[in-house]
């Protein structure tokens, strides 16, 4: 059975079931969309978590700040041993859903026969818990914690799938890729489980674009006035199209007396000027290699810039080593510094393993700037705070966002490699952070920036278009039970 780790009370109010695939940067969007459910528009909810072992401790860290008013539950984990060690996490986090249906439909069944479901949501890898709702007449949508641009291109890829010969990668294609209501896109910019079409990673992606059709709606954690000709052409009318909800920014709130290292960090920030520290962070998953590690910090050190950086034990292997758990790496990340650095920038920087409390950071009005792996999260948590970026993609959706960041908004500037081992070089990035921070350049890319901070604001006012879309989504799930 599976694990309650708080008991669940039964409601009156139509009740949404919520199943995020595995991941921070799934599960806290898909968390805050709850909230804004539950506060708003009163309905009830249910987060139901696959698991493949114990969780890890972020997620324990993110359950224990949940209200009162959100239940969850702890799926049993499933085995994934037979998994290869390289294994890309689209397929790992697709079988860890999809050998969770069994014990899924148990819990789903339970909570039909106790409470008025009214619909399932399941974010972008979960399409295949659909099946399950239709066994109970129960309506589908899906949750996608990232951009339009993103949607539109998996809802165009079954198509472009079908006319890109089978042995062919897109990556090799000679002319850019024209996604719907997008600018054409350089190929090799795509997402990291596009570039090997014989992988099961895009196997999996193809299978999931192809299923997005059986939903009701797609909810998406971006606003109009920043992608609005996505937005227009994701609401042209086609046969089986799903409607669109642009709900966003939807970005993770959490009370300042339960974070974990707050003062450390803001207190050090309060004695420095304003807009002057530049934030360094790869979110959640990223991990630089040992070299590309060694070439940061020694760029930092010659930016004369100050900095608040968050490190983690580097990985040569693999860009995103942390995904599954933030914690994962272990406390002796300093160790890889190089000689001396600490006590030569003791009064230039602050280093802080493994995790900091970001939204906090990014809201404080000493932090200028922010170098970031362009995951969706931080990227609106920087809009939402009006913090200009240094982009610096490594994984997943990365790349397509740092384009969409640095060619059409123009609120970052892109770091990109440098030498023959795809590593950016220090004089480098020495040079694009005193350019954020201090150069002429970077004041247009700092008053774009200012600008998206107040649209966002006005998507989330009383009358802004990311409220009412929520609100006809609320509506629209809610009046099941009237028919």
């Amino acid at each position: 059975m599976a694990e309650t780790p708080r008991k669940i009370l039964s409601s009156q109010n139509p009740h949404v079931v919520l199943l995020p695939t595995p991941g921070m940067g799934h599960l806290i969007p898909l968390i805050e969309f709850a909230k804004q459910l539950i506060h708003k528009h009163h309905l009830s909810i249910t987060l139901i978590l696959p698991t493949d072992g114990p969780i890890s401790k972020s997620i324990q860290k993110i359950l224990k700040t949940l209200p009162s008013t959100l239940n969850y539950l702890l799926l049993p984990p499933v085995n994934l041993d037979d998994l290869p060690k390289d294994v890309k996490i689209e397929t790992r986090i697709s079988l860890t859903v999809t050998r969770s249906l069994p014990s899924f439909r148990k819990v789903f069944k339970l909570k039909v026969e106790t409470e008025k479901v009214v619909a399932l949501v399941v974010d972008l890898f979960g399409t295949d818990a659909f099946d399950v709702a239709k066994e109970f007449n129960v309506s589908n949508y899906i949750f996608y914690p990232t951009t339009a641009m993103c949607l539109s291109y998996f809802l165009y890829l079954p198509a472009l799938d079908a006319t890109v010969s089978c042995e062919s990668e897109y990556r090799d294609m000679q002319e850019r890729v024209r996604i719907p209501g997008c600018n054409p896109i350089e190929p090799e910019e795509l997402l990291d489980p596009v570039q090997d079409r014989k992988n099961d990673a895009y196997k999996w992606v193809l299978h999931h674009t192809k299923r997005y059709k059986m939903a009701e709606g797609i909810v998406v954690n971006s606003f109009e006035d920043l992608e609005p000709g996505v937005f227009k052409a994701l609401r042209e009318e086609e046969p089986g199209k799903p409607p669109v909800y642009p709900v966003g920014p939807l970005i993770h709130t959490i009370e300042s007396s339960k974070v974990d290292g707050l003062i450390e960090c803001l207190t050090w920030l309060d004695e420095q000027p304003c807009n002057s520290v530049l934030y360094i962070s790869f979110g959640s998953g990223g991990t630089l290699s040992f070299e590309q590690l060694t070439e940061l910090a020694l760029g930092l050190e010659m930016s004369e810039q100050r900095f608040l950086w968050v490190i983690r034990c580097p990985n040569d292997t693999i860009a995103n080593a942390t995904y599954f758990d933030v914690h994962s790496s272990s406390n002796n990340s300093l160790d890889f510094l190089p000689q001396g650095f600490l006590k030569r920038t003791k009064e230039q920087g602050l280093i802080v393993p493994n995790w900091a409390p970001q939204t906090q950071i990014l809201s404080h009005s000493s932090t200028g700037g922010f170098l970031t792996h362009c995951g969706w999260n931080s990227t609106l948590e920087s809009m939402v705070h009006g913090v200009p970026l240094i982009a610096w993609p490594l994984y997943a959706e990365q790349r397509m966002n740092a384009v969409m960041l640095t060619e059409d908004l123009k609120v970052a500037l892109r770091l990109k490699t440098i030498d023959q081992n795809g590593v950016v070089e220090r004089k480098k990035i020495a040079e694009i952070v005193k350019g954020l921070m201090e150069g002429e350049d970077a004041k247009g890319v700092r008053s774009r920036m200012r600008d998206l901070k107040d649209a966002a604001a006005t998507v989330l006012g009383e009358d802004g278009s990311s409220t009412k879309a929520l609100a006809e989504l609320a509506s629209k799930m809610s009046k099941v039970l009237q028919n």
